[in-house]
C-alpha cells in the first residue's frame, strides 16, 4: 500500500496540527478533536481498487464530526466501511450508536451527519465505497446504512480476510485486475449486509477454506525459514496453534506435512528447471537440515534421488563464446 501520511518523520509539536489537515485532505471535511494532541501518533496507507478506496489507518484517541457545514462542502457521495484490526470505535448516525471492534465492523454514509468515537487507539481497515455503484447491488437500490457486520464468522470474515489480503498483494495487482477486485469487495460487502442474521454462519465452509488458503500464502512465502514453527505460523498468522491444526484437518496432511511437501514440491520444480547451483544448496535453502535428510525425504517422495532429477544451470559461456557471442559454426 502506498503511505499518505504518517506521524513518524514529525516533530511532536507538529503532529496533531498535520493529522487534522490529513483527515480533510484524504477523507471529507470533518471536525477532529484528540484526547491527547500532544502525544498524537498515526498513519493512512491507501490502495485503490477501481472505484473502490481501501485504506489502513492508524488513529489516537479522539473525536471525529460530520455536520451539516462539511455536508455542504461535499466533494464526494460515498459510503464507509470500517473494519477494525485492534481497539473500540463507535459511530454514531441517524440517531444510532455501533460500536466497531476487531469482531464487528460497521457501514456509514459520508453524505450525512455523523460522530466516529475513537476509544484509545485504533488500527483498522477502511473501505471508501462509491454511493452509486455500491447501491445497485442492493433490492431498491437501498443501502442498509449504518448497520453492523459480524466479521468473526461467515460472509463478515470472508469480506475482512478478503482485504487483508488486499492489502498485502497490492503491489503485484495493476489495471483491470484491480478494477475486477474493486468490484468483488463490494459484492462481498453486499452480501454480509443481506445476510439475515440466523444465517450468519452459512459461510463458515467457505471462511475456512479462505483461512486455510490466506496461512497457506503465509507459508509458501516463509519456506525457506528453518525455524517455521507452528507457534510462529499461528503467532503470524493471528490464530492459536488449535486452530490451525483445525485449519489443515481438510487437507489430509498435518500442518509439518503440508510444509514438508510444499519444500519438496518446490525442490523438485527448481531441479528439474535448472534453477539450483547445487544440491546441498537448495536444500538449505529451502529450509531443510541436511542434504542427507533432504535426500532421504526426496527419493521417498519422488522415487529418485535428487541428482536424478537436478539439471544444473547453463554456464555463461557453455553457449557462447568468451566475449559472448556464439561461437562460429564449423563446416559440415
Amino acid at each position: 500500500m502506498d503511505s499518505v501520511f504518517s506521524t513518524d518523520d514529525l516533530p511532536p509539536h507538529a503532529r496533531y496540527g498535520a493529522w487534522r489537515d490529513a483527515i480533510c485532505d484524504v477523507y471529507v471535511n470533518v471536525e477532529v478533536c484528540a484526547s491527547d494532541p500532544e502525544n498524537y501518533r498515526g498513519y493512512i496507507r491507501e490502495a485503490r481498487f477501481g472505484d473502490v478506496t481501501l485504506t489502513d489507518i492508524l488513529l489516537s484517541e479522539q473525536r471525529i464530526r460530520r455536520d451539516r457545514r462539511h455536508i455542504a462542502r461535499l466533494d464526494k457521495d460515498c459510503c464507509y466501511v470500517q473494519l477494525l484490526h485492534s481497539g473500540t470505535l463507535d459511530v454514531l448516525q441517524r440517531g444510532e450508536t455501533l460500536r466497531s471492534n476487531p469482531a464487528c465492523g460497521a457501514i456509514f454514509s459520508a453524505a450525512e451527519q455523523y460522530e466516529l468515537q475513537v476509544r484509545g487507539e485504533v488500527r483498522s481497515f477502511y473501505l471508501e465505497l462509491p454511493r452509486d455503484a455500491f447501491a445497485q447491488r442492493f433490492p431498491q437500490q437501498r443501502i442498509p446504512v449504518p448497520a453492523a457486520s459480524n466479521t468473526t464468522r461467515g460472509i463478515g470474515r470472508v469480506v475482512t480476510e478478503f482485504c487483508a489480503t488486499l492489502a498485502s498483494e497490492s503491489s503485484r495487482v495493476t489495471g483491470e485486475q484491480r478494477r475486477s477486485l474493486g468490484g468483488q469487495v463490494m459484492d462481498l460487502l453486499a452480501l454480509a449486509l443481506m445476510a439475515p442474521p440466523e444465517d450468519s454462519g452459512i459461510a463458515d465452509a467457505s471462511v475456512r477454506t479462505a483461512r486455510l488458503r490466506a496461512v497457506q500464502r503465509w507459508i509458501e512465502a516463509n519456506l525457506a525459514e528453518p525455524d517455521l514453527s507452528l507457534q510462529r505460523i499461528a503467532a503470524a498468522n493471528g490464530i492459536s496453534v488449535r486452530y490451525l491444526h483445525v485449519l489443515f484437518e481438510g487437507t489430509g496432511m498435518s500442518v509439518s506435512e503440508w510444509i514438508q511437501y510444499r519444500r519438496l514440491q518446490l525442490a523438485h520444480d527448481r531441479l528439474a528447471r535448472g534453477q539450483a547451483r547445487s544440491i546441498t544448496e537448495l536444500a538449505f535453502d529451502l529450509g531443510f537440515s541436511s542434504s542427507a535428510h533432504f535426500s532421504t525425504l526426496f527419493r521417498r517422495r519422488f522415487g529418485v534421488a535428487p541428482r536424478d532429477v537436478w539439471r544444473p544451470p547453463a554456464r555463461p559461456d557453455s553457449q557462447t563464446g568468451g566475449d559472448g557471442h556464439l561461437p562460429p559454426r564449423t563446416a559440415a
